[in-house]
């Protein structure tokens, strides 16, 4: 079918309207001198000061009025950690990899690179290639590392058979674990996914021999075995003041709850002498007083799916002790256990609890979607991402990209030399807009939430699993208990035809472009 290149007069007025936007991105880049604001004409004054770094988020509908129980997790839910512990755990793990795996000594040159990798990266094992994928299982480009090294774009599309997609059975599954690619989602797996390349780069920089399977598998035992050993601990335990954050504020979070009649329990994996003397540190002495129900060493995520585990109580001690549990007694401390014995003891269920966990996985799917909990995720790169969102250089550059994909669309019809010329230029200059808003995030990956337009995987699994999301649970201090969270309606590609007057970044409002409204 040809296609018909639409009559001069349109094509004048598209023109002319790029002319007066270009007039305009000159303008704001020469300065108020110039007496023209430039592309923030193009923006309602309020728009970059929308986005609460502080405030909650909704993907489901939810009034705290109907939660009469609410469920925690504790490492980065109820204790929030510095970054700090990261290079403590790469470093305690690459000497492990040295002294008890017998790596080389060379990788002992590697240190942690925070900036390195982002969250919610896939890992193909096979292929030893870092990697983000989109919601639709499309590697983004620009976005592959093998070891600390980019792999071109042309090398990924022939790796995976002539193109950007993953394979449904070669993602991960339930758990973030496929047959060869494992997604990489809690905030702990930073520090294993950078030692992880270093070791891949160095192996390749010296032109090693390995077999990828063993290598990913030393890298994640080692990892494990920081924590297994209680390296992180201990670390932790002999100065929380450095490495525990907003104590003070998980505590005005959970004494407010109770003084409004709520009830609270605790689910972790971690052991009790460390919870321990952490909640001793945020809360005080007296912290078990707070909580109905405390379970330690829960071994998540198979907690919520095998029954075959029994609950069985510590003593003050933190010792076993054998005696059948037929109730859970607040102040008390149980280890193990599973979900459905806890549903039968507690009789909890459904809506009117709601549970946070930073894991997506581990903490928050099973309790979604088996048994109907309402769930809340807490993202600390939330409000890191928020603030970059809210910058001016974020703002004008999506709104340039958002006004040449508009242009792109229209402009397509015109087939003649001049058009194309155009069309071509606009797509250069789209696409280095995109590089310049992605490096804003992280210069390697991006933002974990978006790729160049579409959500991440992770973005995708965070919307199944939480009904509500948030850089922390001191957010909860900013809304009274009986609020209701509202999701915002976001259209449909079929109720937008404007879509390319809309910016993509969450506001609460949609701006539109005015000076471009004539050329749709």
């Amino acid at each position: 079918m040809r296609v018909e290149s639409g009559s001069a007069q349109e094509r004048g007025i598209l023109l002319e309207s790029l002319a007066t936007l270009l007039e305009k991105t000159t303008a704001s880049h020469e300065g108020p001198a110039s007496g023209n604001r430039g592309l923030t004409d193009l923006l309602p004054p309020e728009v970059c000061s929308l986005l609460n770094p502080a405030a909650i988020y909704a993907n489901n509908e939810i009034s705290l009025r109907d939660v009469e129980v609410y469920g925690f997790d504790y490492d980065y839910t109820l204790a929030q950690y510095a970054d700090a512990l990261h290079p403590e755990i790469f470093s305690a793990a690459r000497d492990i990899l040295i002294e008890h795996y017998k790596y080389p000594e060379g990788i002992r040159k590697y240190d942690y690179n925070p900036s390195f990798a982002i969250r919610g990266l896939h890992y193909d094992i096979q292929k030893s290639l870092l990697m983000k994928i989109d919601a639709f299982h499309y590697v983004q480009l620009g976005t592959a590392y093998r070891g600390l090294q980019p792999v071109p774009d042309e090398e990924v599309i022939a790796l995976y058979g002539g193109t950007q997609h993953i394979p449904l059975y070669q993602m991960s599954g339930f758990y973030g674990k496929g047959p060869s690619i494992k997604q990489f989602m809690d905030i702990f797996s930073l520090p294993e996914m950078a030692l992880l390349s270093c070791v891949v780069d160095y192996f390749l920089g010296h032109s090693l021999e390995f077999d990828q399977a063993h290598l990913y598998k030393d890298v994640t035992d080692a990892i494990r075995d920081v924590h297994v050993k209680g390296l992180m601990y201990q670390w932790i335990e002999q100065d929380m003041e450095k490495y525990i954050l907003r104590g003070d504020e998980t505590f005005a979070v959970l004494s407010r709850l109770v003084a409004h009649g709520k009830q609270l329990f605790l689910i972790t994996n971690s052991p009790f002498s460390f919870v321990d003397k952490g909640m001793r540190h945020m809360v005080g002495p007296d912290w078990r007083q707070l909580f109905d129900v405390v379970i330690v060493q829960a071994d998540k995520p198979s907690f919520f799916t095998d029954r075959r585990k029994p609950f069985r109580k510590l003593d003050e001690k933190g010792s076993l002790q054998w005696d059948r549990i037929t109730r859970l007694e607040k102040g008390k401390i149980y280890r193990q256990g599973n979900l459905f014995d806890f549903l039968r003891l507690t009789e909890w269920r459904g809506p009117r609890v709601l549970y946070f966990g930073d894991h997506l996985y581990s903490d928050l799917a099973d309790l979604m979607l088996r048994h109907g909990w309402r769930t809340g995720a807490i993202i600390p790169e939330l409000e890191r991402e928020i603030r970059i969102i809210n910058t001016e250089q974020y703002m004008h550059s999506l709104t340039w990209q958002q006004a040449l994909t508009g242009l792109l669309e229209r402009m397509q019809t015109y087939q003649d030399a001049e058009s194309r010329q155009v069309l071509a230029a606009w797509m250069k200059e789209r696409q280095e807009l995109r590089c310049i808003t992605k490096a804003l995030f992280n210069a390697q990956f991006g933002s974990i939430f978006r790729t160049f337009h579409n959500p991440t995987y992770f973005s995708r699994r965070l919307v199944r699993f939480s009904d509500l999301y948030m850089a922390s649970l001191s957010c909860l201090l900013n809304y009274r208990v009986d609020f209701t969270f509202y999701p915002r309606r976001t259209p449909l590609q079929h109720e937008a035809p404007l879509w390319m007057d809309q910016l993509c970044t969450g506001c609460m409002k949609t701006p539109f472009l005015g000076d471009m409204a004539h050329i749709r």
